[in-house]
C-alpha cells in the first residue's frame, strides 16, 4: 500500500535523526558480509553504514524508493535497489551471506512469511543482523502496546510496535543472539542482534 504522506514526513524526520540511531545502524551494517539483502530499506539511511558488501536492496514503497535512490549511489559499496514486498521475495534460495532488518518488521503485513522467506534466501550458516523496536518484556507495558497500536499505526506507516519479532525469528529457525537497548519510550523497546541459520 503507497503511504505518500508517511514518506514525506519520514524523510524530514530522518535529517533530525538522533545519533544514537546512527550507532546502532553502523552496529547493525557495519558488521555485513558478503552479498547483503536489506529488506525494507526506506529512504537508504542504512547504505552510508555499509562496510564490505554488495548489497540488494528491497524496499515495496515507491516513494521511499525515489528518496533511496540517492543515497545508493553515493554508498561507497554497490547497492542495487529493488522494488517488491517481503512475503515474495524474488530470489533463489541461499542467495544472500546476510539479511539486515533494520526497523522494519514492525510494518510488514505478514511477519512469519517474512522471516520464512529470509530463511529460504539466506545461505547456510548465514546471518540476520537486525535492529528493530518489539513487545515489551513487562506484561503491563505490552498491554499497553496492545492498546495504542490501531491508533499508532495510522500515524507510522503502519508500524506495530507490539509484534514479537524474536519470537517470529525463532519460530523460524534461526539461532537468535540480541540485546535490549536502552533506548526510546517505555512502550517500544529495541534489541540489536544476530540470528543465525543453522
Amino acid at each position: 500500500m503507497a503511504r505518500p504522506i508517511f514518506s514525506r514526513w519520514y524523510e524530514l524526520l530522518s535529517r533530525a535523526e538522533d545519533p544514537m540511531i546512527r550507532r546502532f545502524r553502523d552496529e547493525t551494517v557495519g558488521g555485513s558480509r558478503g552479498r547483503v539483502l536489506e529488506l525494507g530499506a526506506g529512504n537508504g539511511l542504512n547504505f552510508a553504514h555499509y562496510r564490505e558488501a554488495d548489497v540488494v536492496a528491497l524496499e515495496p514503497e515507491e516513494g521511499m524508493m525515489r528518496k533511496a535512490g540517492p543515497r545508493a549511489a553515493e554508498a561507497s559499496i554497490p547497492v542495487r535497489l529493488v522494488r517488491a514486498s517481503g512475503e515474495r521475495l524474488p530470489f533463489p534460495d541461499d542467495a544472500f551471506d546476510t539479511v539486515v532488518l533494520s526497523l522494519v518488521m514492525c510494518s510488514v503485513p505478514d511477519p512469519r512469511r517474512v522471516a520464512a522467506e529470509v530463511r529460504r534466501v539466506l545461505a547456510k550458516g548465514g546471518e540476520v543482523r537486525f535492529f528493530e523496536h518489539v513487545r515489551a518484556p513487562d506484561p503491563r507495558v505490552a498491554r499497553r502496546q496492545d492498546l495504542i497500536i490501531p491508533l499508532y499505526r495510522r500515524f507510522s506507516g503502519g508500524c506495530h510496535i507490539n509484534r514479537d519479532t524474536l519470537g517470529t525469528l525463532r519460530n523460524a529457525g534461526f539461532r537468535v543472539r540480541y540485546r535490549r537497548l536502552a533506548y526510546g519510550p517505555r512502550h517500544a523497546p529495541h534489541v540489536i542482534g544476530v540470528a543465525s541459520r543453522p
